[in-house]
Formats: structure tokens, C-alpha cells, sequence
């Protein structure tokens, strides 16, 4: 039940990141995908700096980071190349 939790949280996060990112989004469905994407990373990095999520709050704050940042190197990689 935990891993269904996860999801959750995780697309509530890619859902957040998408209105804090605004014109780095990538649709909807897009930005769910990478907000359980980000909430892997966002608890990557927050162990990296010794920091634990606590609670539902805890984790949403951490999965919309990690969604965040996603985002943004999504939207660094994906831009078109001018020539």
C-alpha cells in the first residue's frame, strides 16, 4: 500500500511542479510522469544533505523539489537548438 502512496504523492508533485515551473511544463500527463520521477530525486538529494522527510507534508515537500528539478533539466535538454 506504501508504493501506491508513493505514486500519489509523486503525481501531486509533478502536478505542483508543473504550476511552480510555469512555461517549463511540459502538459500535463508529462509533468505527472516526471513528478514520480522527482520524488525518487527529491529523496536522493535530501539524503545527500542528511535531511529525512516526516509525514505526508514531508514528502510532498521533498517529491515537489525532486519534480522541480526534473523539470528543469528536462526543459535545459529538451529546447531546440538554434543554427
Amino acid at each position: 500500500m506504501s508504493f501506491i502512496w508513493y505514486i500519489l504523492i509523486g503525481i501531486v508533485a509533478g502536478y505542483l511542479a508543473g504550476k511552480i515551473m510555469r512555461g517549463g511544463g511540459f502538459g500535463l500527463v508529462i509533468n505527472l510522469l516526471l513528478g514520480i520521477i522527482g520524488g525518487v530525486v527529491g529523496g536522493w538529494v535530501f539524503s545527500m544533505f542528511g535531511i529525512s522527510a516526516i509525514g505526508l507534508i514531508g514528502s510532498l515537500i521533498t517529491a515537489t523539489i525532486g519534480a522541480v528539478i526534473v523539470l528543469w533539466l528536462a526543459s535545459v535538454f529538451s529546447k531546440p537548438r538554434g543554427d
